[in-house]
């Protein structure tokens, strides 16, 4: 059930990167989705949910291998005592 519950919550980021390139390649070709009035602002909102989408998932990763102790020692969270 964990890992199901792992796989959804990373399915919606992914979803959103995906969304967020389908509008940046529509932006270069010239063509205007939806109630987005302008391109360079369909641009803007392509680029926010790649970065956000792919943050996302970089971040799970990273925040998982944290805890099974996988990461370079530069990236391991220091303790606080």
């Amino acid at each position: 059930m964990a890992r199901l519950l792992a796989f959804i919550v990373l399915l919606i980021p992914g979803i959103m990167a995906a969304g967020g390139i389908k509008l940046i390649r529509d932006t270069i070709f010239g063509k205007l989705i939806g109630p987005i009035p302008y391109l360079w602002l369909q641009l803007l909102i392509g680029l926010l949910l790649v970065v956000v989408g792919i943050g996302f998932f970089a971040g799970f990763l990273l925040n998982r291998d944290r805890k099974n102790g996988k990461v370079q020692p530069k990236f391991v969270k220091k303790k606080e005592s």
